[in-house]
């Protein structure tokens, strides 16, 4: 693990730190050849710290799944591949996922009606202050959380979408129930940050976690927006993949 100073002082845990920082090594594959992260006294005095903190950063990414403590042994890398989730012209949830995992499952978490922002009217094409239908969603794979969603509908054509995706589970099935037949991605723009609470929530992280970030706009095919979201997505769980 290279550059391996802990910054102190700075309003950032030490323990988080360290969990950042191993579990970004996992992630590189430093540790491939043992298949665990080196023992507690090593990783105290390569960053400094006591084991108590060790201990902590440990416990985070055995939360995460990440890593597991083996009694005898230490503390083994789980082997979990992450997901390759496509960016193409037609992307969906579940079939992008649905050959690599047993079971897809989209929960809604919150629906509700609010007035087009600014930025919801251009990204739609509306008016501002244009009734829009907003889904909180999850999505899981094999009982796994991988992403939370939010998403955007005009009111107008798509007002029951809230009930339909409660009863179907997918957004392109109630875009079927409510007269689109199908569906393009015009965009999809993606950039990374720390977990916000909710995330570490919804997501099962713990603080310090990366989630991936799509804010995506869907358009049926006359190209009239229907449908605006931002995703994000756990980053030690899913690559993306752009297709052509």
């Amino acid at each position: 693990m290279a550059g391996q100073k802990i910054q102190r002082q700075t309003g950032v845990a030490l323990w988080r730190q360290i969990a950042d920082r191993i579990r970004t090594s996992i992630n590189h594959g430093d540790f491939d050849e043992t298949g665990m992260v080196p023992p507690e006294t090593a990783l105290a005095l390569q960053f400094g710290v006591n084991r108590h903190t060790i201990r902590s950063a440990l416990a985070a990414l055995a939360q995460e799944g990440i890593v597991r403590a083996v009694q005898g042994r230490g503390t083994l890398i789980e082997r979990k591949e992450r997901l390759s989730f496509p960016i193409s012209r037609r992307t969906r949830f579940s079939q992008g996922i649905g050959d690599q995992v047993r079971e897809t499952r989209s929960v809604l978490l919150a629906s509700g009606e609010e007035a087009a922002s600014t930025e919801l009217a251009k990204q739609l094409k509306v008016r501002t202050g244009t009734p829009l239908i907003r889904l909180e969603t999850l999505g899981q794979a094999d009982h796994r959380p991988v992403s939370r969603a939010t998403s955007w509908f005009p009111a107008d054509r798509f007002g029951d979408i809230a009930e339909v995706y409660r009863t179907t589970g997918s957004i392109t099935k109630a875009f079927k129930e409510l007269g689109v037949l199908d569906y393009v991605r015009v965009v999809t723009e993606i950039t990374a940050t720390h977990a916000d609470e909710s995330d570490l929530a919804d997501l099962q992280l713990s603080p310090g976690a990366i989630v991936l970030v799509a804010q995506a706009l869907n358009a049926d095919l006359d190209n009239v927006p229907v449908q605006y979201s931002i995703s994000r997505f756990a980053a030690d769980r899913v690559r993306f993949t752009v297709e052509n």
